[in-house]
């Protein structure tokens, strides 16, 4: 016969692992509305972009430009509690138009995207601010073309050397399916990994080759590992992207704690 104290071990196990399972498919629900996890990506980002520096505060100027991958990225950030003493300030550019500094734009932007990229911000535009930052971070969805032309638009930048220049590389985390997901023991997720599409394979590729290791972040390394396929879920199941290319809550938090653990971005 088993005694009242076994017993109330036993509940109370099965009572946390019960609890934790609502958790995971409470945090799987919210993924699944796409609108508001989008929302979540951009919103504070946006509450910054292109807000003046405050010239009379002593902290160091970080200033995160790019797409809604720099969006996630300053989630990361912020969820990770990181770059606490910068005062930080973001700049968006539309993925179509790309980070990038150069008379050729028209050869590479695409048509459908030609008239947001004549009205959106650009490096060009941002180069007064820039100059007053100490730190400059491009972030974005990279392109193959702007990939290849980052060399030219670092060097268009035209930074000093007090200045420091951060690249990060892309990230993907394949086909996402939360359906499927929901009906798979809590247990199972966190051993859950997807293969990134070659597009993002060959890209990174490319940037790691072609940039410094002072200034490239690969994040595709660092998520993923020398593994030709990458987590889908955190040790604690939860899920890091919630489309294949950005990120969760629980994801922003994930993803900021190994960038500003495991690479040049923990010496900021």
């Amino acid at each position: 016969m088993i005694n009242k104290t076994i017993m109330l071990v036993l509940f109370s196990l099965f009572s946390s692992s019960f609890a934790f399972a609502n958790d995971v498919r409470s945090q799987l629900l919210q993924a699944a509305d796409n609108e508001a996890s989008g929302e979540y990506v951009r919103q504070r980002f946006l509450q910054w972009a292109k807000v003046p520096f405050n010239l009379n505060d002593t902290k160091k100027k970080a200033l995160i430009i790019g797409d809604s991958h720099a969006q996630d990225f300053f989630n990361s950030v912020l969820e990770s509690n990181s770059l606490t003493q910068y005062q930080i300030r973001t700049r968006y550019i539309p993925t179509g138009c790309q980070p990038f500094i150069g008379k050729e734009a028209e050869l590479f932007i695409l048509p459908k995207d030609q008239a947001l990229c004549e009205t959106a911000d650009n490096l060009h535009l941002a180069k007064a601010q820039i100059a007053q930052a100490d730190v400059v971070i491009l972030v974005a969805n990279w392109k193959e073309w702007s990939a290849i032309q980052l060399p030219h638009t670092i060097k268009a930048l035209q930074l000093n050397t007090q200045q420091k220049l951060i690249i990060i590389g892309r990230k993907s985390f394949g086909k996402i399916s939360i359906r499927r997901y929901l009906r798979l023991p809590s247990k199972k997720l966190s051993s859950l990994r997807n293969k990134p599409d070659a597009v993002q394979m060959k890209i990174n590729t490319l940037m790691k080759n072609s940039l410094s290791k002072d200034i490239f972040v690969d994040l595709q390394d660092i998520i993923c590992g020398s593994q030709t396929t990458c987590p889908l879920f955190t040790e604690e199941a939860a899920l890091i992207s919630f489309d294949g290319g950005h990120l969760t809550k629980e994801g922003a938090k994930y993803i900021g704690q190994q960038l500003f653990k495991n690479s040049i971005l923990s010496r900021l």
